[in-house]
């Protein structure tokens, strides 16, 4: 396991990326920064090399509210078994077989709170695709089978007092108070940090974002 910074980090790629696609997924815990990382990685990586890199979001592929609804699931929305992981993992497949045909990906639309279906393109020629989602190196059975579709795997390092208070803050944005905002962070968003910080396998990398 390698410390390095974002640039550092965007450097290893560079110098890891061969003619075939490298996918790199970015973990962390809810609130750890994984979209903007995955962004400002990837504008980094496009600065030194146009349209080289893309992002696929795992928060694409949150199971629709009227599935969770129907399964008693709602409440925990952003828990592992709320995403349809064996969807992510075909997906993965596709971009994987880099056979020249753009692919359409699912973007998750925090406005909506829902998964919007084929909300980015992803070109033929991006060849480094950023995967980011909190459970990509879960040591769990359902999540195992994506760490062989990773050619680089990062985890993002932040710690857990910040991890609080960005989530309380986050909520706190959304307008959440009192006895609402205690069920969010109680009741599903810190129990979801817990289970990635405690079970969630070595990255390759390790990246802080304190």
């Amino acid at each position: 396991m390698t410390r390095l910074t974002l640039p550092g980090l965007a450097e290893l790629i560079l110098a890891r990326r061969g003619t075939g696609r490298l996918v790199v997924a970015i973990a962390g815990s809810p609130g750890s920064g994984k979209s903007t990382t995955a962004e400002t990685l990837a504008d980094r990586l496009n600065a030194a090399s146009p349209g080289v890199a893309d992002i696929l979001p795992m928060d694409g592929f949150h199971y629709d509210d009227l599935v969770l609804e129907a399964r008693g699931h709602r409440p925990r929305k952003g828990a592992p078994h709320t995403f349809d992981v064996d969807g992510l993992a075909v997906m993965l497949d596709r971009l994987r077989a880099d056979d020249g045909r753009a692919v359409a990906v699912p973007v998750f639309d925090r406005a909506i709170e829902i998964a919007r279906a084929g909300a980015r393109i992803i070109e033929p020629a991006a060849r480094i695709i950023l995967v980011e989602g909190n459970y990509l190196l879960l040591d769990h059975p359902d999540w195992a089978a994506l760490r062989t579709r990773f050619d680089l795997t990062v985890m993002l390092d932040v710690p857990e007092p910040t991890l609080r208070q960005r989530l309380t803050d986050r909520w706190l944005g959304l307008g959440l108070t009192g006895h609402a905002l205690t069920d969010k962070l109680e009741g599903n968003d810190l129990p979801n940090m817990r289970l990635v910080l405690g079970e969630s396998v070595k990255a390759d990398v390790v990246v802080g974002n304190g």
